[in-house]
Formats: C-alpha cells, sequence, structure tokens
C-alpha cells in the first residue's frame, strides 16, 4: 500500500488551475477603488461614472482601460502608418518586368529567328502601356519565344487569381501556390455549393444538415471551423467587408488597374462572377457589417490583397476593441471585451491586465459595496458607506491628533456602557478585554503550527480585542448643511458631505444610541439619508433657507425629549429665504430683515429645547462673520470658521465636545 502510494505521489503533476477562477487567488483589494469611487461621488459623480473613472485610470500599480485603450490606439496607427495597398499591383509590375526581359533576352540570343520575327516582337515589347493592366491585356494574345517569359506572364494570372480568393478566404494565397488544373476546378466547385447553400438560407431553405454536408465537403478552406450556417457567414461577412473598406481606400488608378486585371484571374472570367455573387450574398445578410469605411495607407510597406483585407481585419477588431474599452454605451461592462481580440491584437499581457480590471468590477459587486438599483444604476451600498466613512473618521483623528494630544476617535464612548462590540487593542486603551475573542484570535494565529499548544495558549499584543463602550448620556443630533449654489461655487461641496459622512459613521458606529438626522437647506429643506446626501449632485438653487432648516431640527429634538439636543450648521451665506406659514417659499436677496426674524424665532426655539448650537462659518465675508456671531450669542452658541478642509474635523470634536460638556478644541478656536 505504501508503494501504491509512492508511485502515486510520483505521478502527480501540478499546473495552473483553467477551470474558472482561481480558489486559491488572493481576494481583490477593494480599499483603493472605494476610496477613489468615493472622492468622485462626492465631487459630484454617480457612483457608475465614479467606477468607469477609477477602471479607466487603473490602480496605482496596474494598468486601466486608458492604457489598453492607448495602446489599441497606437496598435491601430501602426497599421496604417506602415503599410501601402499598393502590393499587388507591384508584385504583378514585377512579374512583368521580369517576363519581359526574358523575352527581351530570348530575342537577342536566338540566331535562328526570322528578322521581321524579331523586329515585329522587339516593337511590340517596346510598346507596351505604362498601365500594368492594359500591359498584361495586350500581351494576352502574344507569342512568347521564352519559356522563362512564358512562366512568368501565366503566374500573373496565377497570382491574381490567389489574391482575390486570399481577400475572401484567409490563407488561399498560400495555399494555392503552385496550384494544378484539378485545384481550380476544385475551388470553383467550391465557390459555386457556397453560393447555392447562402442562396438557399436567404429563402429559409437551408438546415442544419445542408450545412454539415457542405462542410464536411468543403471544411478544409474555412480554418475557423464555423459549427453553423451563421457562424459560416459571420467569418466570410467579416472578411468580404474588410475587403470592401480596402478597396475603399485605395485611389481611383488602383481600382481601375486591379478591376482590369481581375478579368484575366486564373484565364477565367468564371471566378470574378462568382465571387461578385458571393459578396452581394454576403452584404444583403449581413447589412450591419461596415462595409463603407476606409483608411488613408502610405507607408512604405506594400500590401496584397489578401493580406491587406488581414490588415483591415485588424482594424475592424481595434476599432471594436476602442469602443468596448471606452465603456461610453449603455449598460456597459467588462464582460463585454473580447479577450480573444484583444490577445491577437496587443498580446497576453493586455489580457492580464484586461482580467485583473474585470475581477475587479466583479469583486466590487460581489463584495455589496456597490448593487443595481431597480433605475439599473450603480449604487453605493451602506456597506461602502461605512468604508469611506471610517476612512473618514481616521483622517479626522490624524488632524485632530495634530493639533493638540486628543486620543484617537476609537477611544470616544470610554468608560461607559457596553456597547457589545469589540475592537482590537490599541495603546492607551482602558477598556476591559474580550477574553473569549482574545483566546480565540490566539489560537486561530497559531493553529497552523505544529506543536504551538503544547506549552498551552501564548497571547500577543495583536491577539487582545477590548469591549467597546458608549456614553451614557444620549444626544439628538441635527447637522444642518448649506446646500445653495454657493458652496458648490466656492469649492466647499466636497467638504460638506465628508463632514456628513464622517459624523453618521461616528454616531452610528461609536455611539449608536444617539439619534441623528441630516438636514440640507438650500431655497427650501429637507432631511436625507447618508447614501442621498453623498451621492447629491451640486445644486444652483440661489437661496439659504435656515429657517426651514431649523424647523426640521427642532421637530427632530421633540421627537426624542430625554436626549440632549446638539445643533451643528455649516454655511457660508446669511438667510436669504423662508418658509411662509402656507408652505411656499420666499426669497429675497439681500437678506430680507423678515426672514432673518423667522431664522432667529426658530433659533432660539432651539435653545428653548436645550439644544448645543454650534455654528461652522465658511468664507470671509465681515458681514457674515458679524450676522453669525450675533447669532451664536442670542442663543449661547459658538462660532468656529473652519478652513474647508478642516470642516470635518471641527464638526467632529465640536460634537464630542457637546457630550463632553466642553464644547470642543475647535470651538475654543472660534
Amino acid at each position: 500500500m505504501a508503494r501504491a502510494n509512492r508511485r502515486l505521489t510520483r505521478a502527480a503533476r501540478y499546473g495552473k488551475y483553467v477551470d474558472g477562477p482561481d480558489p486559491l487567488a488572493p481576494p481583490v483589494d477593494l480599499s483603493e477603488a472605494l476610496d477613489a469611487i468615493g472622492a468622485d461621488v462626492m465631487g459630484g459623480s454617480s457612483p457608475e461614472q465614479a467606477l468607469r473613472e477609477f477602471l479607466r485610470r487603473g490602480p496605482r500599480d496596474g494598468f486601466g482601460l486608458d492604457d489598453l485603450a492607448r495602446q489599441v490606439a497606437e496598435r491601430r496607427q501602426q497599421l496604417t502608418r506602415e503599410h501601402n495597398l499598393d502590393g499587388t499591383l507591384q508584385e504583378v509590375r514585377d512579374l512583368l518586368d521580369k517576363a519581359v526581359l526574358a523575352e527581351r533576352k530570348q530575342l537577342a540570343r536566338d540566331a535562328l529567328m526570322d528578322e521581321g520575327e524579331r523586329a515585329l516582337a522587339e516593337m511590340q515589347l517596346d510598346n507596351l502601356p505604362s498601365s500594368a493592366a492594359a500591359a498584361v491585356s495586350e500581351l494576352g494574345d502574344y507569342t512568347w519565344h521564352s519559356a522563362e517569359a512564358r512562366g512568368d506572364f501565366e503566374r500573373i494570372k496565377d497570382l491574381l487569381g490567389r489574391e482575390m480568393l486570399d481577400q475572401r478566404f484567409a490563407g488561399m494565397k498560400s495555399a494555392l501556390e503552385n496550384a494544378t488544373d484539378a485545384d481550380r476546378e476544385a475551388i470553383a466547385e467550391m465557390l459555386g455549393d457556397l453560393n447555392d447553400l447562402l442562396d438557399a438560407h436567404t429563402r429559409d431553405a437551408a438546415d442544419q444538415a445542408d450545412f454539415d454536408a457542405f462542410m464536411e465537403k468543403h471544411g478544409e478552406h474555412f480554418p475557423e471551423n464555423p459549427q453553423t450556417i451563421e457562424e459560416l457567414i459571420d467569418a466570410l461577412a467579416a472578411r468580404s467587408a474588410a475587403a470592401q473598406r480596402m478597396r475603399n481606400s485605395m485611389t481611383q488608378e488602383q481600382r481601375d488597374e486591379l478591376d482590369a486585371l481581375a478579368q484575366q484571374a486564373f484565364g477565367s472570367p468564371d471566378l470574378l462572377s462568382e465571387l461578385g455573387r458571393l459578396d452581394d450574398s454576403l452584404r444583403s445578410l449581413r447589412p450591419g457589417e461596415d462595409w463603407s469605411g476606409g483608411e488613408r495607407m502610405e507607408g512604405e510597406q506594400g500590401l496584397g490583397l489578401g493580406d491587406g483585407t488581414g490588415v483591415f481585419q485588424d482594424i475592424a477588431d481595434l476599432d471594436e476593441l476602442w469602443d468596448q474599452l471606452s465603456q461610453s454605451y449603455n449598460g456597459s461592462q467588462l464582460d463585454d471585451l473580447d479577450l480573444d481580440k484583444l490577445s491577437r491584437q496587443l498580446g497576453p499581457d493586455s489580457v492580464v491586465d484586461a482580467r485583473a480590471l474585470q475581477q475587479l468590477e466583479k469583486a466590487l459587486q460581489n463584495s455589496g459595496t456597490v448593487r443595481r438599483g431597480s433605475d439599473g444604476h450603480l449604487k453605493l451600498t451602506p456597506k461602502a458607506m461605512r468604508h469611506l466613512g471610517k476612512q473618514l473618521l481616521r483622517d479626522i483623528a490624524d488632524r485632530m491628533s495634530g493639533r493638540r494630544g486628543a486620543r484617537d476617535l476609537r477611544g470616544a464612548g470610554a468608560a461607559g456602557e457596553l456597547s457589545g462590540a469589540t475592537r482590537e487593542w490599541a495603546f492607551g486603551d482602558t477598556e476591559p478585554w474580550d477574553v473569549t475573542r482574545t483566546i480565540t484570535n490566539a489560537v486561530t494565529r497559531t493553529a497552523g503550527d505544529s506543536g504551538s499548544t503544547a506549552g498551552g495558549v501564548r497571547i500577543e499584543i495583536g491577539d487582545v480585542e477590548v469591549q467597546e463602550t458608549e456614553e451614557r448620556t444620549q444626544a439628538c443630533v441635527a447637522l444642518l448643511v448649506d446646500t445653495s449654489f454657493s458652496m458648490a461655487m466656492d469649492g466647499r461641496w466636497v467638504p460638506m458631505k465628508r463632514t456628513a459622512l464622517a459624523l453618521h459613521t461616528l454616531i452610528s458606529s461609536r455611539f449608536r444610541g444617539d439619534e441623528l438626522q441630516l438636514i440640507a437647506f438650500s431655497r427650501a429643506a429637507a432631511v436625507m439619508d447618508i447614501e442621498t446626501l453623498v451621492g447629491l449632485d451640486a445644486m444652483w438653487d440661489k437661496g439659504t433657507n435656515l429657517h426651514h432648516g431649523l424647523l426640521l431640527a427642532n421637530r427632530h429634538f421633540r421627537k426624542h425629549p430625554n436626549a440632549q439636543p446638539v445643533l451643528l450648521i455649516v454655511t457660508d451665506g446669511e438667510p436669504t429665504s423662508h418658509l411662509e406659514s402656507d408652505g411656499e417659499v420666499y426669497f429675497n436677496y439681500p437678506p430680507d430683515p423678515v426672514t432673518v426674524a423667522y431664522a432667529v424665532r426658530e433659533l432660539e426655539n432651539s435653545q428653548r429645547l436645550g439644544a448645543h448650537t454650534t455654528f461652522f462659518r465658511l468664507g470671509d465675508d465681515p458681514g457674515l462673520a458679524r450676522f453669525i456671531d450675533a447669532m451664536a450669542h442670542r442663543v449661547g452658541g459658538s462660532v468656529v470658521a473652519p478652513e474647508a478642509d478642516d470642516l470635518g474635523a471641527a464638526v467632529v470634536d465640536s460634537y464630542l465636545g457637546s457630550r463632553r460638556g466642553d464644547g470642543g478644541l475647535f470651538s475654543r478656536w472660534g
């Protein structure tokens, strides 16, 4: 038995996992993507636009769609700059020159030839037209004296036939080199059968059995190995359309030359007739192909008809890849990207980059951070909001710690009631250990170490988790944020939304007993959930309806009579609108004294409800500063005048200070 096991071990072979996603691959890191998407959403982009933008840029250490699109554009430019479309005509000219030269040599050295016959032949060669097509036509009845010259001239007809077939059937030029009459007859039979099959398909008179019979007889000429007649038509139409675009790209002189030469292909006009019939069928069956495009090709490398058609197919593939990479059409997603075409055109490394972006897009959707709503558009989920909020809180903690020896926000709520949640221990924590979680972490960490538990469980600092606590005092918080046009115009829109998200995250994760309401006020006011506020586009309504915002805040306070009211107002302007008794909005600029009186009255109502009020004044207008100072003094509140980048830290600090009863560091600055 042991020997059998050893034999199995020696016979085992390990390779790359190919059956779907690698189950052992590391998880995709979404933090960078979420941070970038969140920043764009706060700046006014939709989640869908933000995701597309991140995928275009790509992660810091990888390629994005823009990088792949640039490579596609460079590849396309290379094809059009390197080539010209004179390859077949030049090959015909070379063969013609070679035939004429060999014939002249034969005429010069044939001492037995009649002088009159020699002179007539030389005169005919001397007076050949400059047009290759006309010269070939004129030499069609010429009696060749040189066998070598006659062979070169016949190769012209053979070349034209092979090139014309190679335009429609890739690889035919090479396959028919040195073809016999029997080979040509087989090709003619294949063309006839193909045209008959397509005609029958157009009349709905062909089925799979007819296609199978055709492929059994002529399948060697179709390396694409189509499985149905539709796949066969797709392959033929793509190449035929590329041949037409190549023709459209030629000069009129080149087209005329090739048309005249085509009559001589294989020495039979039947080939041209059958190919024309094939093109007509394919054009009617696949009108969606690009049959009219063209390119400017002025490079040094001449392309024959077959090779040129292949290049134009490459250009069509590159154009399709460009559209796929642009992701500009409705419902676009990276699964639309044709990886086979990408590999053919740019190489396997590009496929690795594209797959990484596809995995990132799928991971974002599968992780529950973005979802597609009922309207078909992507939306950030609460999970994504929590991630972004935690990032903002870390930034705010860094700012606050830099201004004073403030503790990390993770310590907020210490020495109060247990919240039921735990977190990793950090320096300075005094909360009680969660022994069960701590020991579990230690056991999990050492589970893979042989003999690690022989002497008991060893606990390291990273294993320790402490029990989170909450302040016993419950707060009822109303955050009023100005969403008037001046906030967007003066670059305060994103800091305002970052502030709201940071405060929402802090309260929902550390002070779950507190009640937060977000109120946006411009010409009118409205209560908003965090997802709506974060995704809010810049608003260009004139008006600052502080009165309506305070009405909503006071209604929120009255719903929670046992909680401490905390009123936080972020604004950059004086009140210019208020709510009339009939529900209509009144607006006037400069501020109407009645509007100011309405706002002051409702602010005093907040004071009677016991609210701790803090104004966050944005901007340096002296008149605004005097007005807000007077408002705050009237209700015993405080004023903070932070820079836009410090707004989040100021609001969070004021909230924490209201709960502690010290007003916070920023309010003292104010």
